[in-house]
């Protein structure tokens, strides 16, 4: 195939992966993709490159594939660097082309206008994959390869640097095809062991992780055979829709079902990386009856030993555990009912008048929408364990844990889903890392509902220095009025200060084609009943 110039190539390797909205920056050494990406589908010139790649990364989860984004070159680049590796932490599909100087100087470090000293060493540093489009008879097979490495196992975002003379340039694209890695296959005899500690088994409990979000017929298979207890990582909710009875969710440290875990006889787990915030730091005890699948190979016995590790994907080896599976004794399956209702009653009553927003959320939202989480209090307390997850894809949030990137993938996430609304929940410190995409949402129009959580500061961060300190440092922000600033971006705007104002200004919120801010004024609302700190180690005398 012959094209025009990269732009016209770059739109027909997009239009191949079902792609039809692009996030990013307009800019000397990317003119010809925004250009023909504005032509043929949907740029959207948000504020910031971070944004540009959180964008993309909400998309790409919202629809389960994967998002683009377009940077310029050097700061641009720069710029995205700390979104990619959010990207990177959670495994998610996100092709981010970026400029480059003219090829002829590429490398010279002469100080070409936008030209950093090694971009794509930086850019390898932070993806899955990472190359140079040399000369325009190769960019299509770059574009694929990058493509298939951010879709593959376990995945991941890619990055392509493009010279603008080559971005110019008439492109000849031989259209061969990327060789695609053959799937694992889990060891026989292993899986033999596997199946016959299954058999045997009356209490066991599942725990899954982002690995599981690809065989969710498979899973649930498997938990209605077994009538194990369902554990789930951040990042695996959903995978079986959270009304289920056997569902307990993210709550693994929790000491019921700590003591869950210690007496059950088997734990399968599938596809997660142990995090350590939701491990305790890795002091939280698994069963030594512990059968690990996982298709990334490196996983396997990392960060807990493995008595069976199958080295495969999930949907392709849970059926033959399913078919070994019996049915657990009817008082384990019981009691982990029972742990699903105590947990989520403590905590329900733990988060004290944030309880109204969680509940008018729960129950007014449709089944599977969107709910982009920044990393702010409401989030890790209740939106991460207590809102009810139906859909992984609706699952969005930063795993990497960086605070700032809601926003931008919440506005993704809606673009991707235009016939449904999406709900972002960030605070007042993370939202005024990009305050500047308030005018993206603006332009653009997003079904989207932006809760900002005020408390003036960085509360988390405030709770942890009343707790074990003696003086606050750095939590305390000037917080602006968000009602004349969301008049300023032409957008509506409500206040919630008090409980019962939860389910109208939500339900008006909701039933809106267009973008709304959400004010909760926490000092109003009141606060928890205890104070949350995240679940890291602080030395005290």
């Amino acid at each position: 195939m012959q094209y025009d110039n990269g732009g016209e190539l770059l739109v027909a390797h997009l239009e191949s992966l079902g792609i039809d909205t692009v996030f990013g920056i307009v800019s000397v050494h990317n003119l010809p993709l925004v250009e023909a990406v504005d032509r043929h589908l949907r740029f959207v010139p948000v504020r910031h490159e971070a944004t540009a790649v959180n964008a993309a990364d909400g998309y790409g989860r919202a629809r389960g594939s994967i998002g683009c984004a377009l940077t310029s070159t050097g700061t641009g680049a720069g710029n995205a660097a700390g979104s990619l590796i959010e990207a990177l932490s959670a495994g998610t599909a996100v092709l981010h082309v970026t400029g480059q100087v003219e090829s002829q100087y590429l490398g010279s470090g002469r100080g070409f206008i936008h030209e950093t000293k090694d971009q794509l060493g930086m850019l390898s540093a932070v993806s899955t994959y990472a190359a140079t489009v040399t000369s325009a008879r190769d960019a299509g097979r770059v574009l694929r390869e990058a493509s298939a490495a951010a879709l593959a196992t376990p995945g991941g975002p890619v990055s392509v640097e493009w010279p603008i003379d080559l971005q110019y340039a008439a492109q000849e694209d031989a259209g061969e095809a990327v060789p695609s890695d053959e799937a694992p296959s889990p060891d026989a005899a292993e899986l033999a062991a596997a199946q016959a500690l299954l058999a045997e088994s009356r209490r066991p409990l599942i725990w899954a992780g982002g690995g599981a979000r690809h065989a969710r017929a498979e899973l649930a298979a498997l938990l209605e055979a077994t009538g194990a207890g369902l554990i789930g990582s951040n990042s695996g909710r959903g995978s079986v829709p959270e009304d289920h009875p056997l569902v307990i969710g993210n709550f693994a440290t929790n000491p019921a079902v700590r003591a869950l875990l210690a007496d059950a006889d088997v734990l399968v787990t599938i596809g997660t990386h142990f995090r350590s915030n939701e491990t305790a730091d890795y002091n939280l005890k698994l069963p030594e009856a512990h059968i690990q699948i996982d298709a990334d190979a490196e996983a396997l016995g990392r960060v807990y030993p493995a008595r069976h590790a199958l080295h495969a994907e999930a949907a392709a080896v849970l059926p033959a555990l399913t078919g070994a599976a019996v049915r657990a004794d009817a008082d384990w399956s019981a009691r982990v009912t029972a742990v699903r209702h105590e947990v989520r009653a403590a905590l329900h009553d733990d988060i004290g008048p944030q309880a109204a927003l969680c509940d008018a959320l729960a129950a007014a939202l449709p089944r599977g929408a969107v709910v982009a989480r920044d990393v702010t209090i409401p989030s890790s307390s209740w939106g991460n364990r207590l809102l009810p997850i139906h859909d992984p894809r609706a699952n969005v949030f930063p795993r990497g844990g960086g605070i700032g990137q809601g926003l931008g993938m919440g506005i993704g996430a809606a673009l991707a889903r235009p016939d449904e609304p999406t709900v972002v929940i960030a605070g007042d410190g993370g939202l005024a890392v990009h305050f500047g995409e308030l005018l993206t949402v603006a332009q653009e129009r997003p079904r989207l509902t932006l809760f900002v959580f005020n408390d003036g500061g960085y509360g988390v961060l405030r709770n942890m220095q009343d707790k074990y300190g003696e003086r606050r440092s750095g939590v305390d922000l000037f917080t602006p009025d968000f009602g004349p600033l969301a008049a300023a971006c032409a957008l509506p705007y409500a206040r919630i200060a008090a409980p019962e104002e939860a389910v109208p200004v939500l339900e008006a919120a909701l039933a809106s084609d267009g973008p709304t801010l959400v004010e909760i004024d926490l000092t109003a609302l009141g606060p928890m009943k205890n104070p949350f700190t995240p679940p890291v180690k602080i030395p005290t005398a």
